[in-house]
């Protein structure tokens, strides 16, 4: 497009016509000088389309900042315009005008000149003075989704810091000590609540990580020691935007609540939308952690719980929330039907992919107990009211985990030839039955023919107690899934045979029998030669005597007299 030498170019880049003075600038490179046209001939590209009445935001920033100054010197002569853009922005973001919260972030965390005015201008309306460091963080936290990359993240943490420093100057000596502080509180907050295979982080570690991190020097041991206390109490909270809560609380029903330690969507079982697969008292108890690790004593006690098991998910429900407290039933009283409390308190889900339920008759302290392994090698016990519902419980969750286990994925390759157990997605299968069918006969066949290659080259028992171990570790995995997928399939032949749409159609027809029994045990016959049938033994009584019976004469010799004997 050709420009006439007696007319000024066209504005770009944002930049406003300005009275004719010396060295007036443009961010974008060029210089304007001259008064500009009463009216310039507007490109049909470059145009702007005026905005709807009402929708146009103010171009002043807040009026008052309860003492905390503004973000920054407003640019000079050219800069006034992307200044005005930056506060027309930020103002529709702060107020979701036409935004939702996870989109707010993706105009923050660039790194050029027109995002930074935006964070600074976005952050002007926080108001931290008098708050501490968590708690200004947690109503940040709450007006938009903190997404992208870690350097994105970090960026627009940056922003926060240096906002949270002009309206607390005397808390801390600079921006980057609040930047430092605030990084490594989000940290903490990811080892104290995510997920983790270790120990967490204890408040020693978390005030010797920090040491020498402000600005050379340490933070007031007192106020890590709160701000640990604080995160370990009340985790983070992350904001969503209103549909995703909707919809998520659509997904959960009345079953989760906002207490729960994760939120996990429901998966839903054929026959029926939102269909519970059983719900019933549960007592559990932890055995084993993540990897086969051992929990400790003081984690192994038995904990009651109303047990909800919807899709791949089993929910563990605490009644009577913080008010009454969660109820026990004592073994006198009949157990009450288990409802669906809104202010019931939830401990963490426990997903029961690739997981196996089994009858647990070697452990005899108490009744109707069976054992639960899910896929990462977490052990359970729990304890049913009845033999009934054990074995209910055992069927449907062999059932769930045999209809929606996805096919393994292979072990991952290492340089150590070390044994790896392959890797059991998360995600639910969407095959029909028969087909599931087909996947686990075929894995079946596949451990199988593993274990009979395993059993064939021993290891040398002189050899390093490392290969034994490893051997020792291969086979036990080889014996579990070889056991597990004859599980799957019995369970998927019933309910293939049988043709029923829901769980109680499969249950009555087929009967608690499709449950698993206990491996056979090797006893000895009596019409055996080789294994004579031992007599009983009777138990030894130990009889106190009395301290005069068990003093006993002995005969003194005199030394002289040794040699006489």
């Amino acid at each position: 497009m050709g420009v006439s030498q007696g007319s000024p170019p066209p504005p770009e880049h944002g930049c406003a016509w300005l009275p004719a003075s010396p060295g007036a600038s443009c961010p974008g490179g060029e210089v304007a000088q001259g008064a500009p046209p009463a009216t310039p001939p507007p490109h049909p590209a470059m145009e702007e389309l005026p905005p709807e009445t009402g929708e146009e935001p103010p171009l002043d920033p807040p009026a008052s900042t309860h003492g905390c100054p503004p973000g920054g010197p407003a640019l000079a002569n050219g800069g006034q315009g992307r200044r005005r853009e930056a506060q027309r922005l930020a103002t529709r973001l702060f107020h979701l005008d036409g935004f939702k919260r996870s989109q707010v972030a993706a105009f923050l965390r660039k790194n050029n000149d027109f995002s930074g005015m935006v964070a600074q201008e976005y952050l002007d309306f926080f108001q931290f003075g008098g708050q501490t460091l968590d708690q200004a963080l947690r109503s940040f936290l709450q007006a938009l989704v903190l997404t992208g990359e870690t350097q994105e993240r970090e960026r627009i943490l940056s922003h926060f810091s240096r906002r949270y420093h002009r309206c607390n100057p005397g808390a801390f000596p600079s921006p980057d000590a609040v930047h430092s502080l605030t990084c490594a509180i989000m940290l903490l907050n990811t080892d104290l609540h995510g997920q983790r295979l270790g120990r967490a982080m204890t408040s020693a570690e978390f005030v010797a990580n920090l040491s020498g991190m402000m600005d050379g020097q340490d933070f007031p041991r007192e106020q890590l020691k709160a701000l640990y206390s604080s995160i370990r109490s009340e985790k983070l909270a992350w904001a969503a935007d209103e549909e995703e809560e909707e919809e998520e609380v659509g997904r959960r029903g009345s079953l989760a609540s906002p207490s729960c330690k994760k939120s996990n969507p429901f998966l839903e079982l054929p026959g029926g939308s939102g269909a519970v697969a059983c719900r019933g008292w549960l007592t559990r108890k932890v055995l084993a952690e993540a990897d086969g690790k051992k929990t400790p004593w003081g984690r192994r006690g038995w904990k009651s719980f109303q047990a909800v098991l919807k899709g791949t998910v089993l929910y563990f429900l605490k009644p009577g929330g913080r008010t009454g407290g969660p109820h026990r039933p004592s073994e006198s009283s009949p157990l009450p039907a288990p409802q669906e409390e809104g202010g019931a308190e939830a401990e963490e889900p426990l997903g029961i992919h690739h997981a196996l339920a089994e009858r647990d008759s070697k452990y005899t302290k108490r009744p109707n107990v069976f054992r639960l392994q899910t896929a990462d090698w977490r052990l359970f016990l729990f304890q049913a009211p009845t033999q009934e519902e054990m074995l209910s419980w055992i069927s449907r969750i062999n059932l769930v985990a045999a209809l929606f286990s996805s096919p393994a994925f292979p072990a991952a390759v290492g340089s150590q030839c070390r044994f790896v157990r392959p890797i059991l997605p998360a995600a639910p299968s969407r095959s029909p039955p028969e087909e599931q069918h087909r996947s686990h006969e075929a894995w079946m066949e596949r451990v199988a023919q593993e274990l009979l290659e395993h059993q064939r080259n021993l290891p040398d028992k002189r050899g390093r107690a490392r290969d034994l171990d490893e051997y020792r570790l291969k086979k036990e995995y080889l014996l579990y899934e070889r056991r597990r997928y004859e599980t799957y399939m019995q369970m998927l032949e019933t309910w293939i045979n049988i043709g029923a749409r829901d769980l109680e159609e499969w249950e009555a027809q087929a009967g608690p029998a499709v449950a698993p029994l206990d491996p056979p045990t090797l006893t000895k016959a009596h019409s055996s030669p080789s294994l004579v049938a031992e007599p009983p033994i009777t138990p030894t009584v130990r009889v106190k005597r009395n301290i005069s019976e068990r003093r006993t004469v002995r005969k003194i010799v005199p030394k002289r007299n040794k040699n006489l004997l």
